[in-house]
């Protein structure tokens, strides 16, 4: 094979995030890493660690229904291999071994098995993880892997290999429902697992089906839903800073969530552009991802206010309640209200993002717009002269829903 004519663009190596891993936890994930990765090199030899040219890490909420899309991303990418899922990996013959020797399946373990099973041939080109990070120390060597692949590609590249060590595309695709819709399903699940199950034993025909205990008890679910938030999805939004980040509302019934699937997935912007722009607006977030935390994050701020700056909040709504509301109380058939003031309150600028945060939180969408006006005070008869003073209104517009006048 001959050379390349341009020469091969230089790869910048993933970093770890910042905040998320103590020291020690770092060095347990390089020295994880570099024991999976000697292994592999004495069981395969260099130039046969062919990893897959895609790898999509499919995360999601329970719930969130990553089996049931599953088949639909492969289509959707054009995959012919069968998604690896890493729980059914840890039942393996291997990790069964393992865990008969009186061995935990940590991330150690589960970092070697998987990196050895993405060898295979069948995903060569491409292949879904299910359940893969679910934590830091996972993600860093998630990383150090890509970095890796990365280094393969370069030292072969103008060998007859090269077709074997191409460019690494990952993309982080998470599903995400909210919490009460977490729970719903999982209860669900469990409702449809225990029928089926009963006509299995009943009748004899088919297989049983897994039964979590998560399933029947809200609070276990609930659990089991925080545990995402707190563990696997700090893991998965570290890794939105390096790889193609895809967030899906998976709200909606199947066919909804299809079409969010694949409206994200022809979004091709990160892989069009330089990644030079895309590092410059990689802080401007994804509309469809602010819609969907906006309420917690409404929460979390509402009560950082209360226990923060319970001084001024107070007299923020203090200041709705006696003053804004009775004008909106008059305007409660048209649904929607304008309010003008000069209350030196609103200066503050936390003051004023109080005031729009309580509206949201009660239902209600507020505009405030800043009008400076210079008043004359004083006229100098020598000079010609006036001399103004700048007068500050505040004009809040307040909509809601309106009422409903029948008529006739």
């Amino acid at each position: 094979m001959n050379p390349p004519t341009t020469p091969l663009p230089p790869i910048t190596a993933a970093t770890p995030t910042s905040g998320k891993l103590s020291d020690l936890e770092i060095k347990d994930a390089h020295l994880i890493f570099e024991s999976a990765w000697r292994n592999l090199q004495e069981e395969h030899g260099r130039e046969n660690l062919r990893f897959p040219k895609e790898i999509i890490l499919l995360g999601g909420a329970p719930g969130a229904g990553k089996g049931t899309n599953t088949a639909f991303i492969t289509r959707a990418r054009g995959l012919t291999c069968q998604p690896v899922v890493v729980s059914a990996l840890l039942d393996s013959p291997e990790a069964k071994t393992l865990k008969d020797a009186g061995n935990m399946v940590g991330d150690r373990e589960v970092v070697g098995l998987l990196f050895r099973h993405l060898l295979r041939p069948e995903y060569h080109d491409g292949v879904i993880l299910d359940g893969f990070p679910r934590t830091n120390v996972q993600v860093e060597c998630l990383k150090m892997l890509v970095d890796q692949m990365h280094a393969l590609r370069r030292e072969f590249y103008t060998t007859p290999l090269s077709i074997y060590f191409r460019q690494p595309t990952i993309h982080i695709m998470v599903l995400f429902v909210d919490e009460r819709t977490s729970v719903e399903r999982q209860l669900k699940r469990g409702r449809e697992v225990k029928a089926y199950n009963e006509e299995v034993r009943r009748t004899g025909i088919g297989e049983l089906l897994e039964d979590r205990a998560t399933d029947y008890d809200e609070r276990l679910a609930q659990r089991r839903y925080r545990v995402f938030k707190e563990q696997t999805w700090d893991a998965l939004q570290s890794l939105k800073e390096i790889f193609h980040y895809h967030f899906i509302n998976a709200q909606g019934p199947v066919e909804e969530v299809e079409q969010n699937i694949l409206h994200e997935l022809e979004y091709q912007s990160t892989l069009e552009l330089d990644p030079r722009t895309v590092d410059r607006m990689r802080n401007v977030p994804v509309a469809s991802e602010l819609a969907v935390h906006a309420r917690q994050e409404l929460v979390k701020r509402l009560d950082s206010y209360e226990f923060g700056q319970n001084e001024l909040f107070g007299q923020v709504v203090t200041f709705i309640s006696r003053k804004i509301m009775p004008v909106i109380q008059r305007h409660a058939i048209s649904g929607a209200a304008l309010f003008n003031t000069e209350d030196p309150l609103l200066d503050d600028p936390t003051a004023l993002a109080m005031l729009i945060d309580v509206f949201s939180e009660r239902g209600f969408h507020a505009v405030v717009d800043l009008h400076r006006i210079e008043v004359p005070e004083k006229f100098d008869l020598q000079t010609g002269q006036i001399a103004c003073r700048v007068k500050k209104v505040f004009r809040i517009q307040i909509r809601f829903p309106g009422s409903e006048i029948r008529r006739g």
